[in-house]
């Protein structure tokens, strides 16, 4: 290398194969390269003056400071790398940035995890043991732990593209196996970060166990796939759950990451449109201090919500479990989502019993043949590349390896009493299995189809014909300059074949069919654990509006099989509606019944129904009955007396008639115009008559017919009694000699009198029929509960008319007789006619009141009532008196003792 100039390598290129390495020489103003650093390189160019001086060729291209990646690797012509989640817990160095940063300090090793990892080494095996399925190539893998640290999968994920040491994006060891994709992370908050670099590099990944709906987005994550269902279905599968069970008014608990708050969302607005009410929305971290899990713990406590939802990972909710244990708060029913994994080796004896009776999501599952077998061979010795299975065995076995590093035991601190140290020579039987809790292979099984995936991608890569492949001029991949893209390429277009062994295949979105087992927990008294599998969601067209499941086969926290209740009302039954309290969710309502005419038929119903005009609602409103139909009828009570009464006084006014006609040549019946007698006795039957015309259903010949005989059959009284005072009148002036009055006397007088008030009232009555007949007519609004059958009486003017003329004629008759009531008695009907009168004017003065006051039957009751008591009042005031005399007293009855009264009378007067 020239004197006084430095060289430094720098790599020029887009991709791995595109790279070329090129000497910068700089003058000699830093230190110069060692002869370490410049074996530690690339191979170098030097140039010394713009002349090539040697090319250099050294081995250990790519490794550049930093710490040894932990990874558990198997050699293969292709590799397939995985990010899983191991270790649970983490502990991060302070970072001072005084000295180097130190790794994060991995902890919490579970078996239910490990189980994900046994499960992609499973299949890889299986796949390099099956000679239909890339027969020719030997697949490798290469494993990491993230520690549940999005920060150490992530340099983990960059490890596994860089093939050594160092975190290089984009750049691959020459000398490495080609990394087909990666296989995970666990969760979605690790998976959300690793999806995004691999997604810049066109890397595949497939997850096993992340749902977070988001990683659909191919504009975002355009090389993620995964083999479990997004939460996009699982969410509508959570509030189907919650709405069949009828719990309306649940809380939930997230887990405090981006994934979970936006999952958490989600759910929330699907079971608000199956009109239940998330009532708190609480998060949850394995990082919270215990005194704020204490106060979630209390919160819990104290709320009303029976159901609660859990939208997290079973690492961050450990501690409220715990928690939640030890303050006894066991009444709540918990409903896990597919984030949740159901592992019992995660908590303690005591956190699993505030589960029992809990629901919940597990991805649907198949069989994995062999795979319990396989299991049953870990062993230490045989699986020195595997950097979990001591973890494993010291679970297992409660022993401990001894260890030179500062890795803990794995052995839960309520085991620690006296810890021996592992030989290797303990035997696996059934309770070492029991830990692998191989009852549920939720996630285990989709790691197993994610590798599966990849053998079939990269079988069909291998089988594809030049000429006839998919990129451009129909050209195939080259597996010995084989580029991720390509793979990847194949993998969104994977479908499996009928009858394949395994058949995985992703929509345009990268996800799979969803499909969801639903799970029981159930805990004995003894503590013996079991998860149940109560029933299936297969969604068609993302719909979960069908789905099995069976309630009675679930326990519920109690021990019970009753499904416990969980809303903030109680339902209102049939008859009520629910009104809103103000400011509070729309769960939480009052019950309040249907007004009058209106019903709900169903449980909580959000308004009442109006019931059809001819309906009302009954007493519960929760059903709408006819309405009864309203008229004054003969059978009932009211319209049988009025008959009756009518009847009586019709036949008591022809027994007077008949008393009058056989009497008709005594002096009292011929002292009062005996014609003008019987034209008021025939007038008033045929008023009590006419009564009958009121009573019984309308009709349009008894509507037109009721005012009229009414109104001229009263007028004709009221004008015989107005001709019957005029004649007393005349009678007594035309006794003085030369009275003018005498020319009034005789039959023509009353019967003019009689008809001309009579033919006003005709004309009346005419004018009204012409203008607007009455007609029958059914009111339903007079009365909300009945439907009234009456009689239209069209333009009221004319009636008020009509009862304002006989009133005019009866108050005529009124005066006219109060002014005569002082003529001699022998001959005089004034004083009788003023009491008739004045009765007649007072029962009609009443009625204009009581008429307008009632509807339906009432009002024509009324009119009866006044037409009886009207013409009772005529009949009793006028006629019985005489009737008395005739029958009772008939000394009275006679000519003398008429005429002597009347000389008595003239004596006095003068």
């Amino acid at each position: 290398m020239a004197a006084g100039r430095v060289c430094r390598f720098l790599l020029r290129g887009r991709s791995s194969s595109e790279r070329s390495p090129t000497i910068i020489c700089a003058p000699d103003e830093h230190p110069r390269l060692s002869q370490e650093a410049i074996r530690a390189s690339s191979p170098l160019l030097a140039v010394s003056g713009g002349r090539l001086l040697r090319k250099v060729f050294l081995e250990a291209a790519c490794t550049l400071r930093s710490w040894e990646p932990e990874s558990y690797s198997r050699d293969g012509d292709i590799i397939i790398g995985g990010v899983f989640v191991v270790h649970s817990e983490f502990t991060s160095s302070e970072l001072t940035f005084k000295e180097e940063p130190k790794p994060v300090s991995c902890d919490g090793f579970y078996i239910r995890y490990y189980r994900d990892v046994v499960a992609m080494v499973f299949a890889i095996e299986e796949i390099n043991r099956t000679p239909d399925l890339l027969p020719n190539v030997t697949l490798g893998f290469r494993i990491c732990d993230s520690c549940a640290s999005d920060l150490r999968a992530l340099r983990r994920s960059l490890e596994l593209l860089s093939g050594k040491k160092e975190l290089v994006p984009g750049y691959g060891c020459p000398n490495h196996p080609v990394l087909a994709g990666i296989i995970g992370d666990t969760f979605s908050s690790l998976t959300v970060p690793i999806a995004r670099v691999l997604g810049a590099l066109n890397y595949p990944q497939i997850s096993h166990s992340s749902v977070l709906p988001t990683l659909s987005d191919k504009m975002q994550f355009p090389s993620f796939l995964r083999t479990v269902p997004s939460n996009a279905f699982q969410n509508i599968a959570l509030a189907r759950l919650t709405s069949h069970f009828g719990w309306t008014w649940v809380g939930m608990i997230i887990a405090d990451t981006e994934s979970g708050l936006q999952g958490g969302q989600d759910i929330k607005r699907q079971i608000e449109k199956e009109g239940g009410c998330v009532a708190f929305m609480e998060r949850i971290s394995p990082h919270y201090p215990h005194q704020k899990v204490l106060q979630l713990v209390e919160f819990i406590r104290r709320h009303t919500v029976q159901v609660i939802i859990v939208h997290s990972s079973e690492v961050a909710v450990k501690a409220l479990l715990e928690a939640l244990y030890r303050l006894k708060v066991d009444d709540k029913v918990w409903i896990f989502s597919a984030s949740f994994a159901i592992t019992q080796g995660l908590f303690s004896n005591q956190s699993w019993r505030i589960l029992n009776g809990a629901l919940g999501l597990a991805p649907y599952t198949e069989s994995m043949p062999g795979f319990e077998e396989f299991l049953q061979r870990l062993h230490p010795s045989t699986s020195s590349d595997d950097i979990f299975v001591q973890f494993y065995w010291e679970q297992a076995f409660k022993c401990s390896w001894p260890r030179t590093n500062e890795t803990k035991t794995t052995v839960h601190k309520e085991q620690v009493e006296q810890i021996e140290v592992c030989s290797g020579e303990e035997m696996p039987g059934n309770k070492a299995m029991a830990l692998f809790e191989l009852e549920d292979l939720s996630y285990t099984y989709h790691s197993y189809l994610a590798v599966y995936a990849f053998a079939q991608a990269i079988d069909t890569l291998i089988a594809c014909i030049p000429g006839h492949g998919p990129f451009s001029n129909g050209a195939c991949a080259n597996l010995n300059e084989l580029h991720q893209w390509q793979i990847l390429h194949y993998l969104k277009n994977l479908h499996s074949e009928p009858g394949s062994k395994v058949s995985v295949s992703f929509d345009v979105n990268g996800d799979v069919p969803a499909s969801y087992n639903i799970l029981n927990i159930q805990i004995s008294q003894n503590g013996d654990f079991k998860t149940i599998n109560v029933g299936k969601l297969s969604p068609k067209e993302t719909d979960y509006r069908d789905f099995v499941i069976n309630t009675s086969a679930i326990h519920w926290t109690d021990g019970s099989a009753k499904v416990p209740r969980s809303v903030c009302s109680e339902s209102c039954l049939p008859g009520y509606r629910k009104a809103a309290r103000e400011e509070e969710p729309r769960c939480c309502y009052d019950c309040v019944p249907c007004s009058l005419g209106e019903v709900s038929n169903a449980t909580d119903s959000i308004e009442c129904l109006k019931c059809p005009d001819d309906h009302w609602s009954n007493e519960r409103r929760d059903q709408c009955i006819p309405k009864s139909i309203e008229f004054l009828s003969f059978e009932e009570p009211l319209g049988l007396t009025l008959t009756m009464s009518a009847s009586t006084m019709t036949l008591l006014t022809a027994s007077v008639m008949c008393v009058f006609i056989k009497f008709r040549d005594t002096p009292i019946v011929k002292a009062n115009n005996l014609g003008l007698s019987y034209l008021l006795l025939l007038s008033l039957m045929l008023c009590f008559l006419c009564s009958f015309i009121f009573v019984g259903c309308p009709q349009k010949i008894t509507c037109v017919l009721r005012q009229t005989v009414f109104g001229i059959v009263f007028s004709i009284s009221i004008s015989a009694v107005l001709a019957k005072t005029v004649v007393v009148v005349i009678a007594f002036r035309a006794r003085n000699p030369g009275s003018r009055a005498r020319k009034w006397l005789g039959s023509k007088t009353p019967k003019s009198i009689v008809a001309f008030c009579s033919l006003v009232q005709v004309a009346i009555y005419l004018a009204w029929c012409f203008t607007y007949s009455p007609f029958p007519e059914v009111n339903m609004k007079s009365n909300t509960e009945k439907i009234i059958i009456e009689c239209n009486e069209g333009d009221t003017i004319f009636l008020y008319c009509m009862l304002g003329y006989m009133g005019v004629l009866a108050t005529i008759s009124f005066i006219v007789a109060f002014l005569s009531r002082n003529l001699p008695g022998s001959f005089n009907e004034a004083k009788l006619i003023t009491f008739s009168m004045l009765v007649f004017v007072s029962v009609w003065i009443a009625f204009i009141p009581a008429y307008l006051s009632t509807r339906g039957k009432y009002m024509v009751a009324a009119e009866v009532f006044a037409i009886l008591c009207s013409s009772a009042g005529l009949l009793g005031c006028i006629f019985f008196p005489k009737c008395y005399i005739i029958l009772i007293r008939p000394d009275r009855n006679t000519r003398e003792q008429l005429t002597g009264k009347v000389k008595l009378v003239i004596k006095k007067t003068e």
